[in-house]
């Protein structure tokens, strides 16, 4: 055969090829992406485990208020670990378990949803475990707890609750689960076990 001949078996060969390796190269993309979220959803469903099961039984007597830490914990490591919208979507799904076993009530959707959801946004700008904590802070014990006045006062009908009324009660408790959290980042990181919580929760 001479060269031209040959030049033309090699484009006739080569077309034939090429789909096949951008399918395979696409399929496992697929597979990867599909790995990857089902990861994730079972983080969040691990974290939602944690905060219905924690805030069962681990419970903090105070001076101001009933403390109640696990939640919060949970919402500074999913900052961290997994961002907000996974953070929010194991606080919902905690909530709503709590509300169907007869152990929470709707307060706790805006308590936990509000500081999950700035909790990651201030880790995802910042990138600082000082901003997790402070978005968690401000999320739960400040928009959470005026947000959940509406939802106490008009819907579950408590005529005695005010703007104010859950504002200490949830302050306490989102600083105690913060401060908690933070100490359990910490010593994740000293450990070097940090980033690979984080790496395998975004894989």
């Amino acid at each position: 055969m001479d060269r031209r001949g040959h030049a033309r078996g090699q484009a006739k060969c080569q077309p034939l090829s090429a789909p096949g390796a951008r399918q395979k190269t696409a399929s496992m993309g697929g597979i990867s992406m599909n790995n990857s979220r089902i990861r994730e959803m079972n983080m969040v469903a691990l974290f939602a485990a944690l905060s219905i099961v924690g805030g069962m039984f681990i419970v903090i007597p105070t001076p101001f208020a009933r403390c109640a830490p696990v939640q919060h914990i949970v919402n500074v490591m999913c900052a961290v670990m997994l961002g907000p919208r996974c953070g929010v979507a194991a606080a919902f799904i905690a909530s709503v378990i709590r509300n169907l076993l007869g152990i929470g009530t709707l307060v706790a959707f805006p308590g936990s949803m509000c500081g999950a959801w700035l909790s990651g946004m201030m880790y995802r700008r910042f990138h600082k475990v000082h901003a997790a904590v402070a978005g968690e802070i401000i999320g739960t014990g400040i928009i959470g707890a005026l947000l959940a006045y509406p939802v106490s006062s008009y819907i579950l009908g408590n005529s005695a609750a005010a703007i104010y009324t859950f504002i200490v009660p949830f302050t306490v408790s989102t600083a105690a689960g913060s401060a908690i959290s933070a100490v359990i980042i910490c010593a994740l990181e000293k450990m070097r076990l940090m980033s690979v919580l984080e790496e395998s929760g975004k894989q």
